[in-house]
């Protein structure tokens, strides 16, 4: 128990062993720094929230620590302006939800969690928190990579988040940054690399949402109905799902992103459409579709016809999600081949942009991460062969496009 300022500074990795039982540091006064230490074995008891260092004060610093082995990892209630910075922490070995959570922070205003890595956790929680920086972290084998929950204007930026149930999920936040993350590889029943829910004014920009069940989820967001959620220069590839909207979802703008080799790039669960208020362009510029078919005539970048995201298949599978077990099958082809050759099947568009990039976006340096040069390469592999097909159509003579309500070929 500290309960006056001090600086502790441990040399050669001194350990602190909790021996099994209760919380191993608690800190009830402000300004105290905690660094250098190996804090492990805290007791098990999820009611009591034993952890590795429990912190109830105002500016108190955990710096370059390895936590380990315990139920909460650093716990922070009440303590604004905290610094969680260069530390790695790993949980008790326990079946999931017996574990507790590695980062907790309840209201604890502008706290600042960089550089740490955190392993194998329930969750890590910002909540109540408003004005919080979560940086250049790796979230790896959790259940929630990172949940927030009533903490407006907080920056989420240069993370990874790797193998979670659900990378990272916002709700009841306002003015949320996210932005240069890796999201990858969240399966699973939830299996979601963003999700918004009653979210307002939140940006997405400069972020890989690879190989997901779902890359972003979007419930009821933008809450209010004058705020907006824009999405820029994002990758979605090798999801399941690229983006997926409850129902009557409106004002998600989206531009300049790319949308390669998901199986489904647009869906709205439970079946609907995307209303028209959700825009697919900003500015004249719309988004790259790995699978487009259209063509550049004049050579500006933007396809000559519109996108749109539509596939029979998916909106089969958007009302009854248990036909997704006949995925990449002969039957799941014939039907979006049935959609292609009479119009009588065809479903409603799920997005229509009208200004489709030829090309892949500017994308900007972003956390290192395994899947981002397969990204590379099989885009690469995907507009060649799309351009193919759409030369094949051209000299087949293909008949002209049927119009779509309110929009020009």
């Amino acid at each position: 128990m500290i309960d006056k300022q001090v600086s502790l500074r441990g040399e050669g990795w001194p350990v602190l062993d909790g021996n099994g039982e209760g919380t191993i540091i608690e800190v009830t006064a402000p300004g105290v720094r905690i660094e250098g230490f190996v804090i492990r074995d805290s007791g098990q008891t999820l009611d009591h929230e034993d952890s590795g260092v429990k912190a109830l004060a105002r500016g108190v610093e955990i710096v370059g620590n390895r936590i380990e082995d315990v139920l909460f990892g650093v716990y922070l209630e009440g303590a604004d302006g905290a610094v969680v910075t260069d530390n790695e922490i790993s949980a008790k070995d326990l079946m999931i939800a017996r574990r507790g959570d590695l980062l907790h922070v309840f209201e604890s205003d502008g706290t600042v969690v960089e550089r740490n890595t955190i392993v194998g956790g329930r969750d890590a929680v910002v909540w109540f928190s408003d004005d919080t920086v979560v940086r250049d972290n790796l979230f790896r084998k959790g259940r929630y990579g990172m949940h927030y929950m009533y903490a407006d204007d907080g920056v989420l930026e240069r993370n990874r988040f790797e193998e979670n149930s659900v990378a990272a999920f916002l709700m009841f936040s306002h003015h949320m940054e996210v932005r240069n993350n890796v999201f990858s590889a969240s399966d699973g029943p939830s299996g979601y690399g963003v999700g918004f829910k009653d979210v307002d004014g939140a940006v997405l920009e400069d972020n890989r949402i690879v190989g997901n069940r779902v890359g972003v989820f979007v419930d009821t967001s933008p809450f209010s109905l004058d705020e907006f959620i824009y999405y820029r220069r994002n990758i979605f590839a090798f999801n399941d799902v690229g983006v997926m909207f409850q129902p009557s979802i409106q004002r998600n703008i989206f531009s300049r992103n790319a949308f390669i080799d998901n199986r489904q790039q647009v869906a709205v669960r439970g079946g609907g459409f995307v209303p028209e208020s959700n825009e697919w362009t900003e500015d004249g510029v719309g988004n790259h579709w790995g699978d487009y078919a259209g063509f550049d005539a004049n050579g500006d970048g933007i396809g000559d016809m519109p996108y749109r995201a539509e596939d029979l298949f998916g909106d089969v599978t958007d009302r009854h999600p248990d036909v997704k077990l006949f995925a990449d099958t002969p039957a799941a082809r014939v039907l979006d081949l049935a959609a292609k050759a009479f119009p009588v099947f065809r479903p409603e568009a799920r997005a229509v942009d009208t200004a489709p990039m030829l090309d892949l976006p500017d994308l900007p340096s972003a956390p290192g991460s395994p899947a981002e040069p397969s990204v590379r390469g099989l885009v690469g592999v995907s507009v060649g062969l799309l351009m193919l097909a759409a030369a094949i159509v051209v000299v087949s003579g293909a008949g002209p496009r049927r119009r779509t309500a309110g929009v020009r070929p």
